[in-house]
C-alpha cells in the first residue's frame, strides 16, 4: 500500500481551499425567516412636511428619530387587499417578509429599516421589494418610499429608488387598485458588485405616509442577499458545482500520481 506523499496531501489540501468561495461579513436574516428583525435597524419617526425625506436622519441617532412612529412589522404571505389581492405579501416560497410602515394607520409616520455588512466578498448583491401607496396629494407631499443600496467605502448609492404616489401614478411600474391605491408587483434586484470585492454596503428602506396624516404607503421586502431570490424554483447551487468538479479534479491527480510512483 503506498502513500501519497505530504506534498502532494499539501497541494490538494491548498487547491480544495481556493475552490472554497472568498467570504467575508455577510447579510444576517435577510429573508427575515428567524421572523423577526435580528440583523437589521429599526427607525422611525414623524413626517409633517419637508422634501425629500433622508433616511438617515429617522435611524437611531437621527435629527427625526422617534421610535414611537415605527409601523414596520415580520407579515406572512397573504394577498394584499389594498392591491384588489393581487399581491403577495412574501416572496414565495419564503415564509416571512418585512413591511416597512402600516396600511392600516394614517397618522404621519415615517418607518425605516437597515443593514450594513462590512468587507463583502461575494459578486453579487441580491434583494427584492414591492411598494403600495395610497393616491393622495402632489409628488413632495404624498405618502412615499426610498430605497437605497450604498456603498459606503466609495459613498456612493449603487441603487436609488424613490416614489410617491404622485409620481407613480400613470408609470408602467404601478397599477392602480380599485381601492385607489398603487402597487407594484416583486421586483428582484441583481447588482454586480464583484469589482468592489471587501466593500462595506448598506440597504436602507424607508417608507412614509403624507405628512399630513390622511394617507399611508407601505413597502414589501425580501430576498436581501447574496444569492438570487428563489422565485419560481430553487436556484443552482453554483457554489456547490465549483467545489464538486474541483474536487473530481484533484482525485484524477492523485491517481495519475499513484500510476507513477
Amino acid at each position: 500500500m503506498r502513500f501519497v506523499s505530504k506534498g502532494v496531501l499539501l497541494f490538494v489540501l491548498a487547491c480544495l481551499f481556493a475552490t472554497l468561495p472568498a467570504r467575508a461579513d455577510s447579510f444576517v436574516n435577510g429573508n427575515f425567516q428567524t421572523g423577526d428583525f435580528t440583523g437589521w435597524t429599526q427607525g422611525g419617526g414623524y413626517w409633517y412636511g419637508g422634501w425629500p425625506l433622508n433616511p438617515s436622519s429617522y435611524l437611531p441617532g437621527g435629527s427625526n428619530y422617534n421610535v414611537s412612529g415605527n409601523r414596520s412589522a415580520i407579515v406572512t404571505d397573504y394577498l394584499d387587499p389594498r392591491t384588489d389581492n393581487n399581491l403577495h405579501s412574501v416572496l414565495s416560497p419564503n415564509t416571512y417578509a418585512a413591511r416597512v410602515n402600516d396600511q392600516n394607520t394614517w397618522d404621519y409616520t415615517v418607518s425605516v429599516i437597515s443593514q450594513e455588512v462590512k468587507n463583502y466578498t461575494d459578486p453579487k448583491i441580491y434583494f427584492a421589494w414591492a411598494a403600495v401607496l395610497q393616491g393622495s396629494h402632489d409628488i413632495t407631499d404624498s405618502d412615499n418610499f426610498t430605497l437605497q443600496l450604498t456603498d459606503n467605502t466609495t459613498g456612493k448609492d449603487l441603487y436609488n429608488v424613490s416614489y410617491s404616489s404622485a409620481s407613480a401614478a400613470g408609470t408602467s411600474l404601478f397599477t392602480e387598485s380599485s381601492w385607489g391605491w398603487y402597487y407594484t408587483p416583486w421586483q428582484v434586484q441583481a447588482l454586480d458588485v464583484s469589482a468592489l470585492q471587501g466593500d462595506d454596503f448598506t440597504l436602507t428602506l424607508l417608507a412614509s405616509d403624507c405628512p399630513y396624516g390622511a394617507h399611508a404607503g407601505y413597502v414589501y421586502l425580501d430576498g436581501f442577499g447574496a444569492v438570487p431570490p428563489p422565485v419560481g424554483g430553487v436556484p443552482e447551487p453554483a457554489t456547490l458545482v465549483l467545489l464538486g468538479s474541483g474536487l473530481a479534479a484533484f482525485a484524477g491527480k492523485i491517481r495519475r500520481r499513484r500510476k507513477s510512483v
